[in-house]
């Protein structure tokens, strides 16, 4: 699928509904090459995907990660989803989150703590997909203004993108599942970020930890700080003492 915008438009491109299907079950998986060398074997699906059990019992807590990493085997739909969540992730640290790298790792964190809870009861093994459409979501609601083009024939604001990603889903014949899952936590995080703020009567319940803006956000300097002679700039003095006798 190719969303195409012309001029002052967005120009976006999908393929598949940006598959894999995260609700394909284990047993559809033997046709998928492993993810880093479909030669050499090293990694397959059936260690990244998402297993309650396995994380539990077996201790393997890298699957709360490593199924967010899985797009599928090398191939278009592989390569549209890179670009997809290469271009809405810039986007957004570029725009909204501009100077704002904590909140930004924050929303990541926020995003994939729901995407597990939900993505359990929903019996989802792969969520790169989803967390893929949660950033999508959050751009297109922070940016209602700009206008998009669907093949030359459907123009439509960008907080529809979402939706006629959706459909175009389902028309191919996917689980609309994982497409409902991002929608649903980005909404999630715009309303307690972006609306609830600033109704009358709310506040601000998402808040990133200071330990988070320690570690990615810049030190703000003290308007106040005087610094030190050899820190100022051209360092110190040299040679401009008093004359004697002067």
């Amino acid at each position: 699928m190719s969303v195409s915008g012309g001029p002052g438009e967005e120009a976006v491109g999908v393929s598949g509904g940006l598959s894999p299907d995260g609700s394909q079950p284990p047993a559809r998986w033997k046709g998928h090459k492993p993810v880093l060398s479909g030669q050499l074997e090293i990694i397959t699906p059936f260690q990244l995907y998402f297993n309650p059990d396995l994380i539990l019992r077996n201790y393997q807590v890298w699957r709360l990660i490593t199924n967010f990493l899985f797009f599928g085997p090398v191939g278009f739909n592989f390569l549209f989803n890179m670009i997809f969540l290469y271009r809405y992730c810039r986007m957004l640290e570029e725009g909204s989150f501009r100077g704002r790298t904590a909140d930004f790792v924050f929303m990541f964190l926020f995003g994939g703590l729901l995407m597990t809870i939900f993505g359990t009861f929903v019996s989802l093994v792969f969520l790169g997909q989803a967390f893929t459409i949660m950033l999508v979501y959050v751009w297109s609601r922070r940016n209602p203004n700009v206008r998009m083009n669907f093949f030359g024939l459907l123009n439509f604001q960008a907080p529809f993108l979402p939706w006629v990603l959706m459909g175009f889903s389902l028309l191919l014949g996917n689980s609309i599942i994982v497409d409902l899952l991002g929608i649903a936590v980005g909404h999630v995080y715009f309303f307690l970020e972006d609306v609830f703020p600033n109704q009358p009567g709310g506040g601000r319940w998402l808040k990133t930890p200071s330990i988070i803006k320690m570690l990615f956000d810049t030190p703000e300097e003290d308007a106040n700080y005087n610094p030190l002679p050899e820190e100022r700039p051209g360092g110190f003095a040299w040679g401009e003492g008093q004359r004697l006798g002067g």
